[in-house]
């Protein structure tokens, strides 16, 4: 399908079955007290997915410090999602692997994680590089950062109409990532994403179950 066939602008808002949730992104520290946050986070039933996101920690120490996150989140029926490593997310049993563009390939993920791994590709500001993820059999794509953030600083700073592009079109869900708070979201969720991806909104707060539910409204205006 060619991109060019399309300007988002004209599309209304898409129709949903569900409302949006939220998709929230660790922070670098996730050791010490930071599951019992997580669990916290969780209560409000917002949340759909957990991405372990810490940098410069090699594999083994990152497999004892997902342990806990993932017992966690499966009690709570919420995906763990593991960032980058395929390798990490195969010997650890997760429910899937969020790819950025130079992370490998989503057919190699697919071919080592199996069927019912759930597969993210970071796809910026790019409506090519989403349908290359959609064909290559991508779970759901993301696009950001939509506002500037402090967590991944990004030059792109794509227009909510390519949700709404999106979601208009294909069937896959799709992710806005990037600076995204509750008094933010609403313009995202009206254009069509299926989850906000949040970080520094959540942890940064000390009641992440609070912060959560600050999205309450936003997100049930979705539905």
């Amino acid at each position: 399908m060619d991109e060019a066939e399309f300007d988002p602008i004209h599309f209304p808002a898409p129709s949903r079955t569900e409302p949006a949730k939220l998709y929230l992104i660790g922070p670098q520290h996730v050791g010490g007290g930071f599951p019992d946050r997580l669990k916290a986070a969780l209560e409000p039933g917002l949340a759909a997915a957990f991405q372990l996101r810490v940098k410069d920690v090699d594999e083994h120490e990152l497999a004892r410090l997902a342990e806990p996150l993932q017992r966690i989140c499966s009690d709570a029926d919420v995906a763990f999602i593991v960032n980058d490593s395929i390798s990490l997310a195969k010997r650890i049993g997760a429910d899937g692997v969020h790819l950025g563009q130079s992370d490998g390939d989503v057919r190699e993920a697919r071919a080592l994680l199996g069927t019912s791994a759930q597969i993210g590709r970071t796809c910026h500001d790019s409506r090519h590089l989403a349908m290359e993820a959609g064909e290559q059999g991508a779970d759901y794509v993301a696009f950001g950062a939509f506002y500037p953030t402090t967590t991944k600083p990004s030059e792109y700073r794509p227009e909510p109409s390519i949700l709404t592009w999106w979601s208009t079109v294909f069937e896959i869900p799709c992710v806005a990532i990037g600076g995204i708070a509750a008094d933010n979201a609403g313009p995202l969720v009206r254009a069509g994403a299926d989850f906000l991806a949040v970080c520094q909104a959540v942890w940064g707060n000390s009641d992440p179950a609070a912060a959560v539910r600050a999205f309450d409204d936003v997100l049930a205006s979705s539905s």
